[in-house]
């Protein structure tokens, strides 16, 4: 059953340009960890990607969001089945990118840093956030205003060069 009512925009929880600074190929023979940053140095990830299948380079620049559904008008499959292979025919959000995959926010912690004071209450500045792809690992860790939106919760990870 899917909820109505959401927008498109709603649908993206995160969505930066990232520009990659490594490329760990060492653990394994198809999954390279990436460290990436955006652009003003504020946000920071390290990703695990199958690189044989999506290939990326030191100093590329890659976008990624984080989106709660494939849907382009922004309805969420609220049935938990997961991922599941669209109609044919049906467009989605993956059509418009290179490189997709599936999975869960598992864990947050707060970021190093000083904390700031919003309405009497102190929430830290920054936010480290963490996700499983069914054992490729995302870890983001930026400004807490950027990560907000994420829950403990399955997201879609979308990215293209």
């Amino acid at each position: 059953m899917a909820t109505t009512g959401a927008s498109a925009s709603d649908t993206f929880l995160f969505n930066e340009t990232f520009t990659v600074s490594d490329v760990n190929h060492a653990k394994y023979d198809r999954v390279s960890r990436i460290t990436a940053h955006s652009p003003h140095q504020d946000t920071k990830i390290m990703l695990d990607i199958n690189t044989e299948i999506y290939p990326v380079h030191e100093q590329e620049h890659v976008h990624m969001a984080l989106v709660s559904s494939l849907s382009l008008d922004g309805t969420k499959d609220e049935s938990k089945r997961g991922w599941r292979p669209p109609v044919p025919g049906e467009m989605t959000l993956a059509d418009q990118y290179d490189y997709v995959c599936h999975g869960k926010v598992y864990r947050f912690e707060e970021g190093e840093g000083e904390s700031m004071q919003v309405f009497g209450e102190s929430f830290p500045k920054e936010k480290v956030v963490f996700v499983s792809f069914g054992g490729l690992l995302l870890h983001m860790e930026g400004p807490f205003r950027k990560m907000s939106p994420l829950r403990i919760d399955y997201v879609y990870l979308l990215l293209k060069k």
